[in-house]
């Protein structure tokens, strides 16, 4: 019998994302190992894999190559990303490692994956497509004076919510449109904030989307959230996936603002850090990867708990002795 052997990218404390494979496998009782590499020992992910290999750094000229040579000595079926740097170069090379081994990669087009990495262009892309977002304010709106406070401040391929930072007057644009490389200035707005876990199946045909309430987070990573199945959002979501065309994981982030409006913040094409509680919920991506790749036929559905209410935690492990 042929093994599924999963390989996770940049597995780093993705543990949560590790068990939940390796618990689909274990209920579908599908012969296979889940398998993690990082360029980093001390990546805690490794630890819970039933095997891992240490990689070069996605800048490095042999990252693909030890890809390849990973997936192909380990007879690898599927390869899952888990951070925003590695999906362009995945997105550019998905074919040629396709070809080289027996692999899928959950990675979206390269249009599509370059929009979500450049947040200028995910605005350009909502503004076109008729999706609500905060308005950017350029250089040209704040040498007039053509704004509001307060404002938000982000690098323009940030991610984890790294030296992003509400402005409240003059004096702090100032200092932090000079502090931050390349930033990106938008309007800061208020209500309520929602991560959205969708999934597509290889065809881009959508399979679950699940709305989780954020209600407390860390570096940008849920600690605490409420899944609700909110028919707004779960149709606007529907409606921007569809437009981009993803295939595979994406976690969108958006405001349910005061006006009932949805104002769309960022898109990552790639399991985020909280997606094991929706997979909690009942819309277990893992398994539906698994049936994908025994050629199931998936549809879409809404059966996961609703008002399902999750809190998450940290955890240690000796790494080194």
């Amino acid at each position: 019998m042929k093994e599924t052997n999963i390989l996770i990218l940049s597995a780093g404390r993705r543990v949560e994302l590790v068990n939940c494979f390796k618990a689909a496998r274990d209920r579908l009782n599908i012969k296979g190992k889940v398998i993690a590499v990082d360029i980093s020992t001390t990546a805690p992910a490794l630890y819970f894999a039933d095997k891992y290999f240490i990689v070069p750094r996605i800048s490095s000229n042999d990252y693909i190559s030890s890809l390849i040579s990973v997936c192909n000595d380990n007879d690898i079926s599927l390869i899952v990303p888990t951070i925003d740097t590695e999906l362009e170069k995945l997105a550019e090379y998905k074919s040629e490692i396709e070809k080289a081994t027996k692999a899928r990669v959950l990675v979206s087009n390269f249009e599509a994956v370059s929009v979500c990495c450049d947040k200028f262009k995910t605005a350009k892309f909502f503004e076109d497509n008729g999706f609500g977002y905060p308005k950017v304010v350029e250089k040209k709106d704040m040498e007039t004076d053509n704004y509001n406070f307060p404002l938000f401040i982000k690098p323009l391929n940030g991610s984890s919510s790294i030296n992003a930072f509400k402005v409240n007057n003059k004096k702090e644009l100032d200092f932090f449109v000079d502090y931050i490389s390349n930033p990106i200035v938008q309007e800061c707005i208020t209500g309520k904030e929602y991560t959205v876990d969708c999934f597509s199946d290889f065809n881009g045909d959508i399979i679950t989307v699940v709305p989780r309430l954020r209600i407390a987070t860390r570096s940008g990573e849920v600690l605490k959230g409420k899944i609700e199945k909110n028919v707004q959002i779960i149709a606007d979501v529907k409606r921007l996936v569809e437009a981009f065309g993803f295939i595979g994981q994406i976690t969108v982030q958006c405001f349910l603002c005061d006006d009932e409006s949805i104002k769309y913040i960022e898109i990552n094409p790639r399991f985020g850090g909280g997606a094991p509680m929706s997979i909690m919920a009942g819309a277990d991506s893992c398994e539906n990867l698994y049936r994908l790749l025994k050629g199931e036929k998936l549809e879409y559905n809404e059966n996961y708990e609703d008002n399902l209410l999750i809190s998450r935690f940290d955890n240690s492990i000796k790494v080194q002795q």
